[in-house]
């Protein structure tokens, strides 16, 4: 039986990609081996790299990806390397030529089927709810290598999540490059909130959580279906990357300050307790000091939750390359880049400690060994509502008490059906009734 790895870089997108495609390999009959096995240790036949083509950090880890597989492959411990992706697509004609090595180039790929080999833990998935996108920003060559937007048809995904929810998974993160822009194409109007409608509503699945939201046309029935389903958590991943109106027409982003800072508002007035995740990109052409000052008295007003920001970086084929001038110097945006997520560590801590003595239900993603807790050598690691995996902060449980009161605790903490937890590991995937007890900027404490 032919063994075959398949590595992912970048974004949770191409993280469903490599799902679709190990199914395949395995309905062929293939062996999977898992991602982090080491290929010094052989027994692999071929490497597959799913390669992310987004900004010049992820290019440059994909070829590295790639680079070691060819070396794998010199020492005679795999037979094969293939590449496919972001990078593969968007670099079609130059990569051949330059890494004759490399035994089958494919760009992006394309699966219709809706079998799934998860590589998430078995209680959450990614669901990409389309492909491509149909905005220009100036900065972003997504359109050049995915093309158009493209929307899944809502049975295919309803019938998706049933599947998902057959295999154990209670929470949903709904993905795409414009999840807003979500039923322009078939439907003729933006049909999101309709879609997390008919997700709700299929038995199993307890979170659904929203990333990717465009600002432009944001579509307010998202909000009032979220405000309404207590399976919806009241979080939402939207990129806004700027304030200033001279950068954000620069950046061709379709909004202008005030409708970005109008949009914040109606959001936390139409959903109590939300929490936003944004990104925001200093150093983009025509970023004075003036439009940066209006950067942070915007983050100074919104206080988001969760936030994330970049440098920007020249993309060839971008709008942005074409049409503008990368003048400002790395050593302004690196400072810029500082005084913000400075300014942003503040409110994150200040937003944490406002949890501490709060109740709250969460989700164990893992046992932790790595950092013990006070009175024991495990650490449970969950989630709420309202932090989102891979990307936001962690509440960390101690479970010496659990183990120490057993089943009472157990009944007490919603864990039906256990009702004696001998080990942390049966927790995975389940939830815990907890109250938070310490806080830092990134990760809480809690106890059950």
């Amino acid at each position: 039986m032919k063994r075959i790895q398949v590595v992912t870089m970048g974004c949770s997108k191409n993280r469903v990609d490599s799902e679709h495609l190990m199914h395949v390999l395995q309905q062929r009959g293939y062996e999977l081996v898992p991602e982090d096995t080491d290929l010094a240790l052989g027994g692999v036949d071929e490497v597959i790299i799913n390669t992310c083509g987004f900004i010049q950090d992820a290019k440059e880890e994909s070829i590295n990806a790639i680079l070691e597989a060819i070396e794998a492959k010199k020492e005679g411990l795999v037979k094969k390397v293939s590449v496919f992706g972001c990078l593969a697509q968007r670099y079609r004609r130059e990569l051949p030529a330059e890494l004759p090595e490399v035994d089958e180039w494919q760009g992006v790929l394309s699966f219709d089927a809706l079998g799934r080999v998860l590589t998430t833990p078995r209680h959450y998935a990614y669901l990409k709810i389309a492909e491509g996108c149909d905005r220009s920003c100036s900065y972003c060559a997504i359109p050049l290598i995915r093309g158009p937007h493209c929307s899944v048809p809502m049975e295919q995904l309803v019938d998706e999540a049933k599947m998902l929810a057959a295999q154990g998974v209670r929470e949903l993160i709904v993905i795409a490059q414009d999840t807003t822009y979500y039923g322009l194409d078939l439907y003729g109007k933006r049909m999101l909130g309709t879609l997390l409608a008919r997700l709700a509503a299929v038995d199993g699945i307890e979170w659904i959580r929203l990333h990717y939201s465009y600002p432009a046309g944001f579509p307010d029935d998202v909000l009032r279906v979220m405000a309404d389903s207590p399976k919806i958590c009241p979080y939402i991943d939207i990129p806004l990357q700027h304030s200033a109106d001279k950068v954000l027409k620069m950046m061709r982003r379709g909004v202008t300050g005030r409708e970005t800072r109008e949009l914040v508002a109606r959001m936390r007035r139409l959903v109590p307790g939300v929490v936003l995740r944004t990104t925001l990109i200093v150093g983009h052409p025509g970023e004075g000091e003036e439009e940066f000052r209006d950067l942070l008295d915007f983050v100074r007003e919104c206080r988001f939750e969760r936030l994330g920001a970049f440098m920007y970086s020249e993309e060839e084929g971008t709008y942005g390359a074409l049409h503008y001038k990368d003048d400002i110097p790395a050593e302004v945006k690196q400072e810029r880049y500082d005084r913000l997520m400075e300014l942003q560590s503040g409110i994150s801590l200040a937003y944490n400690q406002s949890r501490i003595g709060t109740r709250t239900r969460v989700l164990v993603d893992s046992v932790d060994t790595s950092s013990p807790a006070p009175t024991g050598d495990l650490v449970l690691v969950t989630r709420s509502q309202t932090e989102s995996p891979e990307v936001d902060g962690e509440i960390l449980i101690d479970p010496a008490r659990l183990l120490r009161e057993g089943a009472s605790l157990a009944e007490k903490c919603s864990l039906d059906p256990f009702r004696s937890a001998t080990s942390p590991d049966a927790l995975i995937g389940h939830f815990l009734d907890v109250k938070i007890t310490g806080a830092d900027e990134y990760d809480l404490i809690a106890e059950l």
